[in-house]
């Protein structure tokens, strides 16, 4: 009876579940209907719209109502900013309008879709979580767009660099400018959020800055400026000066671009135009070239040792390159006066030598010549030339010139007028009896052994040149004179040996001139010939021709009588016994007439060809 019993009842449970849910659906579909009846045509509650609840409201109020709670599209106010511009604008000018009734529709919507669950899923979530909706808008990107290039107009600039140029002596600068251009894309995206939100406030604009290279050049202008403020003052570390103007200043200086490896890390420098500037010190290089000179000695011939008698001279030339670093590095630093840069020349020997250094411990040889009868200026002459090798140095192997060691012959360095042979005559000139001194220097080095390398006879025989200590005349010395006539003319020998060489000038009271050479002896001798004169030519009858600036019964003989003729000397060096070298020197003399003038109105001339 009891398990008939419990089989009743889980029957009846079944039973009851049925039913159970049918009139469960039933009140939840009663329920629906009364739901539905109640917000037919009304938002469902939960509904909202960008905060704003709308919940059982119908499409005209909700309309009215969402009006009244967005008024941003005309009374909304957005600042665009950029640093301290202000452009103030309504969201209406922007083409953003938020429309109401369409906003109010979208509400009204929810949960009316045309799929059931779908309309009852709405339902609930806006029941249950409540649904948020934005509000409709227009938005009309073209108008946005339109006003910030209106801003974009009088914020965009081109990107301007700096310039920096000398005209004469004025500095031109310019300050450059950075690039500005509005990124409208950009600001819109920005500016979107704000309208989407309906939201006052500043809204910043994007603007993309392109800085210039060189946006200041006023550090350089300035540099420039003070450069070209003041004459530029050379000196040579001594008392001489060179003074570049300031217009002549600009000229020789450049205005250049320096890249630093970044496109907006340029600059401008100023510097010294190398080419410009190096032709101008260049062109001061020669006068304040100072070469070195050896020291001056003299051998005593007691103690053997070498005394000065004229200290050694350090060169210097002028160093370009140097010179111009040195002058830009100090316009840099605003100096105006400004020292030449040089470089030192050691000279070769200095004061500090010995002998035995040298090889300059013995008198080598020896010559003298004479010129009994010369005025008063041909022995200054003679003097003055002289003075100039006294002590002079020859180094080993060095081929010395005549003609450099005199220097110019001229009366600011100490000669006197006096007669010298000019083409086909003798007249005075500077310097007249300066051969007395190349002939003696001419056979010094002759009989010494040294080799010869430039020499010229004269275009006569002179007297002075074949005088002997007792004033005679000694016709085998014809042809062993020598000329020089600076530059033209010039007498060179060679001083082949490992030893230096010292010459040594005396001026004798007789008339006499002594050429001593003081080295080391190397064993050479000399053996010598002449042919004397030969060929001999007469000199042509005297010629008497009036000069007017003579008293009449006057009569001066200007020019001297001479023989032509024909020499050949020949010369074997040897060497320790054996030949070293040989040579020979052939002269050609000619014949020369003897001139005499005379006042006019003279009496007794002779007659002569004057042709």
């Amino acid at each position: 009876m009891k398990a008939s019993s419990g089989k009743t009842e889980f029957i009846r449970f079944v039973l009851a579940v049925p039913v159970c849910l049918v009139a469960f659906g039933g009140l939840a579909l009663l329920l629906l209907l009364g739901f539905n009846s109640v917000y037919a045509n009304r938002i469902y509650p939960g509904v909202y719209v960008h905060d704003q609840d709308l919940s059982g409201m119908a499409l005209e109020e909700a309309g009215q109502v969402l009006s009244e709670a967005f008024p941003f599209t005309s009374e909304g106010s957005l600042q665009l900013v950029y640093q301290e511009q202000i452009w103030e604008v309504q969201p209406v000018d922007l083409g953003y309008v938020v429309e109401p009734t369409l906003s109010a529709q979208q509400a009204l919507d929810v949960g009316r879709g045309s799929w059931l669950v779908t309309n009852l899923t709405e339902k609930g979530r806006a029941w249950f979580e409540g649904v948020q909706l934005s509000p409709v808008a227009y938005y009309d990107e073209r108008l946005a767009q339109g006003y910030l290039q209106t801003i974009a107009s009088e914020i965009d600039q081109p990107v301007v660099e700096a310039s920096l140029a000398l005209e004469d002596a004025e500095v031109i600068v310019r300050s450059g400018q950075v690039g500005l251009e509005v990124d409208i894309a950009t600001t819109l995206e920005v500016l979107e959020v704000y309208l989407n939100q309906m939201q006052d406030g500043a809204v910043p604009l994007v603007v993309e800055e392109t800085h210039p290279a060189i946006l200041d050049a006023s550090a350089q202008a300035e540099l420039a400026t003070e450069i070209l403020s003041n004459p530029l003052v050379l000196t040579d570390g001594g008392e001489n000066t060179w003074t570049i103007e300031p217009a002549d200043l600009a000229a020789m200086l450049n205005v250049t671009r320096v890249e630093n490896g970044e496109a907006e890390n340029a600059a401008y420098q100023i510097s010294l135009n190398e080419d410009l500037f190096g032709v101008y010190l260049n062109s001061l290089a020669l006068e304040l070239s100072v070469a070195p000179v050896n020291t001056c000695f003299i051998f005593n011939d007691d103690t053997l040792d070498l005394e000065v008698i004229e200290p050694a001279v350090i060169g210097r030339s002028l160093d370009v390159q140097a010179s111009m670093d040195f002058i830009s590095e100090q316009l840099q630093a605003g100096k105006h006066e400004i020292a030449l840069q040089f470089e030192l020349l050691q000279p070769q020997v200095i004061d500090e030598m010995m002998g035995e250094e040298l090889g300059i411990t013995e008198l080598v040889y020896q010559e003298t010549s004479y010129f009994y009868g010369s005025d008063e200026a041909r022995v200054q002459n003679i003097e003055t030339a002289s003075a100039q090798f006294h002590g002079l140095l020859i180094a080993p192997g060095e081929t010395f010139s005549m003609a450099d060691a005199l220097g110019n012959v001229s009366l600011e360095n100490g000669y006197a007028e006096a007669l010298i042979i000019y083409g086909d005559q003798t007249i005075q000139g500077v310097g007249g009896g300066v051969c007395q001194v190349s002939t003696t220097l001419f056979r010094t080095a002759f009989f010494a052994g040294f080799p010869i390398v430039e020499r010229y006879a004269h275009a006569y025989r002179v007297g002075y040149y074949e005088m002997k200590r007792d004033g005679s005349k000694d016709p085998n010395l014809a042809g062993l004179d020598a000329t020089v006539y600076v530059p033209i003319v010039d007498l060179k020998f060679t001083n082949d040996t490992d030893h230096w060489l010292l010459m040594e000038t005396y001026m004798g009271q007789y008339y006499s001139l002594t050429w001593k050479f003081y080295s080391t002896k190397d064993g050479r001798t000399v053996e010598w010939q002449t042919t004397g004169p030969t060929n001999v030519v007469l000199a042509p009858e005297p010629l008497y021709r009036e000069n007017p600036d003579l008293e009449k019964g006057v009569i001066e003989k200007v020019d001297y009588a001479a023989d032509g003729a024909d020499i050949t000397v020949t010369r074997t060096v040897y060497m320790n016994g054996k030949v070293y070298f040989a040579d020979s020197f052939y002269t050609r003399f000619q014949p020369w007439q003897a001139i005499f003038e005379y006042g006019p109105g003279t009496e007794d001339i002779p007659e002569t060809d004057s042709d």
